[in-house]
């Protein structure tokens, strides 16, 4: 009998206790190395070291325990009826919800209070809030969900969030103090719970308080428990704070009345703010960043693209960010996540591999005076003496000596099943190649923090110059150089899992990046392969300039390469709608399309030469 591991117990005995705190059987508790979340009875914590550290095991009890008394205690239709459309609103009436339901656990039961106590001070200690130095700085569902906590249990914020909570407590208690003090008193009836939040938001000026209240239909609220207990919505997720700074950035300047010189403000029409609402999107800092999603007109190319500051950007080889313990950590966790699917991309690599080669394969030309003695010919010299000896040469091939370069978005958009697709994917393909004699390059981008990090920080103190150009800090990533073999660049894919690593996107200098590295290469025949999922983001750099600026840039530069460069461009889209920058793309509805898309595209490409 085969003798569990520490590790294997400690995830036997949280699922129970999962389940018992959910009253649920079928709950499913299974260990993550990316960002915790629930999808129905599905619950997906962080996974601790072998060792179990007593840090890391409280952080995943308390995940759990805050997965499985939402489970028990909050119903997703109801919730999704009284939802607020507004997106900065709509983060508040989330969080706060979330609040309500670990409010019920904690004044229940000691142990989840302490479990809850620690996973929120470790997600605090990376939430925009810990580090905000003005009121515009704090998001609003962060302070407004721990204000709620601390009037619910009587706990106050942690202490990496104290500070922030301080800078707007009197601005809110003045506002909705009355309403704050009201929740309690519906702490276990959701309903009224919601008409309270509701009131909240109004009185927070966050939603119109002429809008008609939601009529609830008593008659058909079994039937809403029932659909609730059996779908989780990720909008319902506190955890989700997409737009949690952009929202006080917005209340801040309806304050005011004007916003700065040279900001634009961010509008409904320019954001699908829902597509980033998932409750298993959420960043390092917290939140996500909002991608635009509207039609563009068209561009001049007279277009003059500025950045702030490259001091505090970085090109960094990714075995350089982790230790190699986690490395081979993240690689063994990938590897089991996706062995179901790497059987059906590996049969699409070959299928790739079988391609090229009969494209590189041997072809001879006999009857030659003179070249390789054909030995196939002998028999005919044997019967006849006289008849002369037979030779052959072998032609040249027609296949050109070729590198790839596979540049990966690591936004945070990605995060999850598209990630992990496109590291498996990655992977195969530069294992393929490397078989058919194609060397394979693998990057990376995103940028070093979210929100802007130090370049904003100069910026800041600099007195805010308007317009400023690009305000965030790079960070571009090589996974596998094109002379690297496979077998040692394996593992470093694994870092795509790496928690906290998947922040925002800056295409265009990305594009130009890659494209350079692949400009020195001394290969015939140069490819490089975007995968991406959406339009770039960067709310520091949106927030000073255009709506549209890094999407200028980008196409601009994709135009460049496309009419100018000797490098073959393709793009494939995960969800997102690439075909309108890219002349040559597609875009796949499900990363698990990805795999035999990316076979399929460079397929063709080699087809066509």
């Amino acid at each position: 009998m085969t003798q569990r591991s520490p590790l294997d117990e400690f995830k036997a005995v949280l699922g129970g206790a999962s389940r018992a705190i959910a009253a649920d059987p079928e709950v499913e508790l299974a260990f993550t190395a990316d960002a915790p979340h629930g999808a129905g009875k599905h619950i997906k914590v962080p996974m601790p070291g072998r060792n179990l550290p007593a840090d890391q095991v409280a952080e995943a009890r308390g995940f759990a325990d805050g997965f499985a008394l939402k489970l028990r205690h909050h119903n997703a239709a109801v919730h999704a009826r009284g939802a607020p459309a507004d997106a900065i609103a709509r983060a508040v009436y989330d969080s706060v919800e979330q609040a309500r339901v670990e409010a019920i656990g904690s004044r229940q039961m000691a142990g989840v209070a302490a479990n809850l106590t620690e996973a929120l001070t470790m997600k605090m200690r990376s939430d925009p809030i810990s580090r905000a130095r003005g009121r515009d700085e704090v998001p609003l569902s962060t302070a407004l969900s721990l204000m709620v906590r601390e009037r619910l249990t009587g706990q106050a914020p942690p202490e990496s969030a104290r500070a922030g909570v301080d800078l707007i407590r009197e601005w809110i208690e003045s506002k909705a103090g009355r309403d704050l003090d009201a929740l309690g008193l519906a702490l276990d009836d959701q309903r009224a719970f919601q008409k309270l939040s509701t009131a909240l938001l109004e009185h927070l000026d966050l939603i119109d308080a002429d809008m008609p209240p939601e009529e609830n239909d008593e008659d058909g609220s079994e039937e809403e428990n029932e659909q609730g207990e059996d779908q989780e919505e990720g909008g319902d997720d506190p955890d989700s704070q997409g737009d949690s700074d952009q929202s006080t950035d917005s209340r801040e300047q309806q304050d005011k009345g004007e916003g700065e010189d040279g900001e634009s403000e961010y509008s409904e029409e320019d954001f699908d703010a829902d597509a980033d609402s998932d409750a298993g999107d959420m960043g390092e800092e917290g939140m996500m960043p909002v991608r635009p999603n509207r039609p563009l007109s068209d561009l001049t190319p007279q277009f003059d693209y500025k950045i702030w500051s490259t001091a505090f950007d970085e090109t960094v080889a990714a075995d350089e960010l982790c230790d190699e313990d986690e490395l081979n950590r993240l690689r063994g966790f990938l590897d089991q996540q996706l062995v179901h699917m790497q059987g059906a991309v590996t049969k699409l690599a070959n299928r790739l591999q079988r391609r090229l080669m009969a494209q590189q394969s041997r072809s001879w030309d006999f009857d030659q005076e003179e070249g390789l003695l054909d030995a196939a010919r002998l028999a005919r010299v044997v019967v006849n003496p006289a008849h002369s000896l037979s030779y052959k040469a072998e032609r040249d091939t027609e296949f050109r000596d070729t590198v790839v370069t596979l540049l990966i978005d690591n936004s945070g958009s990605m995060r999850g099943r598209p990630i992990s697709i496109a590291a498996i994917s990655a992977d195969i393909m530069a294992r393929t190649l490397e078989r058919c004699g194609v060397k394979t390059e693998i990057l990376g981008f995103t940028t070093r923090a979210w929100k802007g990090g130090q370049a904003r920080a100069d910026w800041l103190a600099a007195e805010r110059p308007p317009q400023p150009g690009r305000l965030n800090d790079l960070r571009h990533i090589i996974y596998k150089k094109a002379d690297d073999p496979w077998r040692r660049a394996r593992r470093n894919l694994g870092l795509m899992m790496r928690e906290g690593l998947l922040k925002e996107n800056i295409d265009g200098e990305a594009l130009l990046w890659a494209h350079s590295r692949l400009i020195a290469r001394t290969e015939d025949r140069r490819i490089l392969m975007v995968i991406s999922d959406g339009a770039p983001v960067d709310d520091s750099t949106l927030s000073v300039n255009s709506g549209t600026y890094l999407e200028r840039h980008l196409r601009q530069v994709i135009d460049w390469i496309e009419n100018r460069s000797p490098v073959q461009l393709i793009a494939i889209g995960i969800g997102h709608d690439v075909t309108r920058y890219y002349r040559r793309a597609v875009t796949i509805m499900d990363a698990e399309q990805l795999g035999g898309t990316m076979v399929e595209q460079l397929a063709g490409l080699f087809d066509e030469d």
